[in-house]
């Protein structure tokens, strides 16, 4: 069975809301052979040397997600992406606890499969450049050789979570203050969300 991490035992303590329910899931997840480690601020759980899943509370449902949830047999279809621009996560939701203790088998068999993913060392086929650099970020690497280099050497999806985050800026002055708030991190190596 999976080892826990006292880390995570206090990050579940402190939840405010759907505190059972991730116990719950929690509970489900180290009875496999996943072990949880605290990592982005929260628990996560691996195998094989890998990230497998991740538990969340979310505003009106919980979930538990996997990493490579797009390379696991869904036939009932209960799989769902936590966003449009997700390409691999997928995910079970959860509205109360009755309905995980219900689909316990499911929860513990779509683990099962996902821990098998990373055994078998299936790894996601991402299509390279399926998104549009913005101009003003375009631009700003013509510009600056340096943070060109820099945003070059980020991996493939930190570089999709920057040409995502400034895209989403209707107006150009504003895609264009985003480019200058991020480029200092891009020039460090990091993504938006690394510490």
């Amino acid at each position: 069975m999976g080892t826990p991490d006292r880390r995570c035992g206090i990050w579940f303590d402190k939840r405010e809301s759907w505190q059972a329910e991730l116990r719950a899931l929690r509970a489900m997840l180290l009875d496999t052979p996943l072990d949880e480690a605290f990592k982005w601020r929260g628990p996560v759980y691996c195998a094989h040397g890998s990230n497998v899943a991740v538990v969340w509370g979310l505003k009106e449902r919980c979930a538990l997600a996997f990493f490579k949830g797009v390379l696991l047999d869904d036939p009932e279809g209960l799989l769902v992406a936590p966003g449009p621009n997700s390409r691999s996560v997928r995910m079970l939701t959860f509205a109360d606890l009755s309905e995980i203790e219900g689909r316990a088998a499911v929860i513990r068999d779509y683990t099962l499969r996902a821990i098998a993913v990373e055994a078998a060392g299936l790894r996601v086929d991402f299509p390279k450049d399926d998104l549009e650099r913005p101009d003003e970020l375009v631009d700003a690497l013509d510009a600056d050789p340096d943070l060109s280099a820099a945003f070059d050497a980020l991996t493939p999806g930190r570089q999709r979570g920057y040409i995502l985050h400034i895209s989403g800026a209707k107006q150009s002055s504003t895609r264009a203050k985003r480019v200058e708030k991020w480029a200092p991190r891009i020039l460090e190596g990091k993504g938006m969300h690394d510490r």
